[in-house]
């Protein structure tokens, strides 16, 4: 299986963090185990960021300018958003543990902590909704292996683009599961990419092209849902 230079992992992270050394750190952590991420240090602009962009795991501080942790998870729960919340904390008391519970955190660390624990966390936190699996992904005839930017169909190596190998890793890990244009957008590129539906489109259908069934009569790994989206049936 031949590597995919540039390939992104689909988990895309958001670090609210005003301490820059920090920020920096686990910034520099997460992105060297490909992971996408995306850091904020002010918790008004990070509420603002957090109603227009969709993010697989948001790594939050309690203590930030502007607004804090607590009143940024709050805002974010109340508008339904199930996105598992990792917060960080100073604090060590239990009560200061409980309200971040309460207002909607799915776990806590508390500062200082060793990187190793962070990551751990992380790589927890994102398999509960996304049903994430280790080792490789498969559907069907192909084989996906994340951790090596490498692919193959019966056997023979996928030549993908880094943005095609991100789109077919996303689809992978939610199977069943139909996304329109603007949630790939969304979820596959960058928050601040210049891209736009159509640029989705047209990896999708490069993407398909490549991994099509030979048999004209087979049914497709990824099927077209009309005035909806698209869905891959393993």
């Amino acid at each position: 299986m031949a590597a995919i230079p540039g390939a992104h992992f689909v988990a895309k992270i958001l670090v609210v963090e005003d301490n820059e050394e920090l920020s920096r750190m686990v910034s520099k952590l997460l992105t060297f185990e490909h992971y996408q991420v995306e850091t904020i240090d002010n918790g008004r602009v990070a509420m603002h960021q957090l109603r227009l962009s969709s993010y697989d795991l948001v790594i939050l501080d309690w203590e930030l300018p502007e607004c804090t942790g607590i009143e940024i998870l709050k805002d974010f729960r109340a508008r339904g958003a199930t996105t598992p919340v990792l917060m960080l904390t100073g604090q060590r008391e239990l009560d200061h543990k409980e309200a971040g519970f309460d207002a909607g955190a799915d776990d806590y660390l508390t500062k200082p902590f060793h990187m190793k624990e962070l990551s751990m966390r992380v790589k927890a936190l994102l398999r509960r909704p996304a049903a994430l699996v280790q080792g490789t992904l498969t559907a069907r005839d192909i084989v996906l292996d994340p951790s090596t930017f490498t692919a193959n169909q019966a056997g023979k190596s996928l030549e993908l683009l880094p943005k095609e190998f991100a789109l077919l890793e996303f689809l992978l890990r939610h199977p069943n599961s139909v996304f329109s244009l603007e949630a790939l957008l969304s979820r596959v590129w960058e928050s601040d990419s210049t891209a736009t539906a159509e640029a989705v489109r047209s990896t999708m259908k490069r993407l398909r092209k490549k991994i099509e069934p030979e048999d004209e009569n087979a049914k497709p790994l990824i099927r077209t849902v009309h005035g909806v989206g698209f869905i891959l049936e393993p």
